[in-house]
């Protein structure tokens, strides 16, 4: 436990993601001090299938509980805290009646709303879901309209109650200030904010037979919403008064920790799905509607956003499926079990012997098809078809895939990054790090700070308090590196690139699962299922 000093000033981010809550405090420097995590699960309703109602009651003492730890662990008083500020899963919604309580919410894994998805879709002729794009950046399966409709039709008791919409972010922030407003970048996800204004736009409600009166304010992020509230500083432990700083959506605040602050500048976040975000100079969208297009917390600026289905989880499924051995071993060294994957998979080729996964394909944001996750073309060859050999070539494929989705942004916005910032679980990797630098033949930066969600949250609250003077110096400034690894021409000339796309074709014509709405089953933070929403 640190020894607190008077003259030290603290910031608190509140992290709300899909299958946590995360209270961490930091200093001005940008180093974390204390943490406060809590595990939440969200409910299916009987009766309605994919759905993942938010318990707003059972997970608001969860918050409490965090944000309570992590003042204890870092020994400080409320009033060392200068701001705070709150982040969360995108796509998430809460709904508020006239009196400002909260009705209902879903967390972003929720998929009841598959029938209104297609409902949506006819729409102008069919071509609803196109213009919304072009407006929003945004399709209608992750969206709020299709939830909102479906609360019209099933429980109208709820939906004729709503007087206003918020993030679950700004959910947060409404406990904690008593006020209600949305940010650009989380509420962007909705499918009904305008990329170019950075506001609401109500005809595309009005067009889905909504109401388009529920509109919260907007303000940026790093903007002061208010200030906690008596009530809230006894529940939380924080102090009454301090400002309460808009925060936003979890992937926008993660690059900001990144210091991916300027047009060009390009993310790698890899995780459970993995995540190209590339930052687009103004907004504009992809012709082809392959890339989702999001807000960026950088006023006038936006991020265009491409997602690797199951990379992450395809990665865990193959070590507790396969690596039992590896795990004991690893175990005695002392070190991670994929540490121990990735030096068994080093002295594997350049290719992979020829070996193909078929677990993820480039992304098309409207037409999303996945194929029964798959190897092709092994051999019967143990000293060339093994455990080192399959490992490889799912870090290899992953990394193909993930420099296809990024070409697919650069052909239409003509960006042109000097380096790609690689965030994340997957970062660790070493030879994964040099097998993405050899595949998209750019540097590949590594940051210390590699989960950067709750940092970048915390330079928000410290915009709004005054700390820092603003949103992209803070980020640029706070980064720290830890090292970088440069392309090898030899190696990418190895890679079956041509192997790769033939292997997407596959993956696009073989065994289709349904269009693309993403839905998972959690047990903790742990995900346990993934599903559809089914054409």
């Amino acid at each position: 436990m640190q020894e607190y000093r008077r003259d030290h000033q603290y910031l608190m981010a509140i992290d709300a993601g899909t299958g946590s809550v995360r209270a961490v405090i930091f200093n001005t420097l940008g180093e974390q001090i204390a943490v406060g995590q809590r595990e939440w699960t969200h409910r299916p309703v009987v009766g309605a299938e994919g759905s993942m109602d938010f318990d707003l009651t059972n997970n608001w003492d969860l918050v409490c509980q965090c944000t309570r730890q992590a003042m204890e662990e870092a020994n400080i008083p409320a009033d060392a805290i200068v701001g705070v500020s709150s982040c969360s899963m995108r796509e998430g919604i809460a709904v508020y009646d006239s009196k400002q309580v909260p009705l209902w919410a879903c967390a972003n894994v929720d998929a009841r709303a598959g029938k209104q998805v297609a409902e949506l879709k006819t729409l102008a002729n069919g071509e609803f879901e196109e213009q919304v794009y072009h407006q929003t950046g945004q399709t209608l399966a992750l969206g709020a309209l299709a939830r909102l409709l479906w609360l019209k039709q099933n429980r109208p008791d709820i939906y004729l109650s709503i007087h206003s919409i918020s993030m679950l972010s700004d959910w947060v922030g409404y406990k904690l200030c008593d006020k209600i407003a949305v940010d650009p970048s989380n509420a962007g996800t909705t499918g009904m904010l305008n990329l170019k204004s950075r506001q609401w736009q109500p005809e595309i409600l009005e067009q889905a037979g909504l109401n388009p009166d529920i509109l919260s304010p907007v303000l940026e992020t790093g903007s002061v919403l208010g200030a906690i509230t008596e009530q809230a500083a006894k529940e939380t432990g924080l102090c009454a008064g301090t400002p309460f700083v808009m925060g936003g959506g979890d992937v926008q605040l993660g690059c900001l920790g990144l210091g991916v602050v300027r047009p060009n500048q390009t993310a790698i976040l890899g995780g459970t799905f993995w995540q190209q975000v590339v930052n687009l100079p103004k907004p504009m969208t992809d012709p082809d509607i392959n890339i989702r297009i999001n807000p960026h917390v950088i006023p006038g600026m936006a991020q265009a956003e491409s997602i690797s289905f199951f990379t992450g989880l395809t990665m865990r499924w193959f070590r507790d499926a396969f690596c039992s051995e590896e795990k004991l071993v690893a175990e005695r060294l002392g070190k991670d079990v994929y540490t121990l994957l990735e030096e068994m998979a080093s002295h594997v080729p350049c290719g992979s012997h020829g070996v193909m996964p078929i677990f993820s394909d480039a992304m098309h944001f409207k037409t999303w098809y996945h194929a029964a996750p798959s190897f092709i073309n092994l051999s019967i060859d143990p000293e060339k078809c093994n455990k080192p050999t399959l490992f490889r070539s799912l870090e290899e494929n992953a990394s193909i895939v993930s420099s296809c989705n990024l070409e697919q942004v650069f052909d239409f916005s003509h960006a042109n990054p000097d380096f790609i910032v690689f965030a994340g679980g997957a970062s660790k990797g070493k030879l994964w790090s040099q097998i993405l630098a050899d595949v998209t033949g750019l540097e590949v930066r590594v940051p210390v700070v590699k989960e950067a969600t709750a940092l970048g949250c915390a330079i928000a609250a410290g915009v709004g308090a005054g700390v820092y003077r603003d949103l992209a110096s803070a980020g640029e400034t706070l980064v720290e590196w830890e090292t970088s690894y440069y392309p090898n021409p030899d190696n990418k000339q190895n890679l079956p690139r041509t192997q790769a796309k033939m292997a997407q074709h596959i993956q696009r014509t073989i065994a289709p699962c349904g269009r693309w709405a993403h839905h998972a089953t959690l047990e903790g933070n742990r995900i346990v299922g993934i599903g559809a929403n089914y054409d």
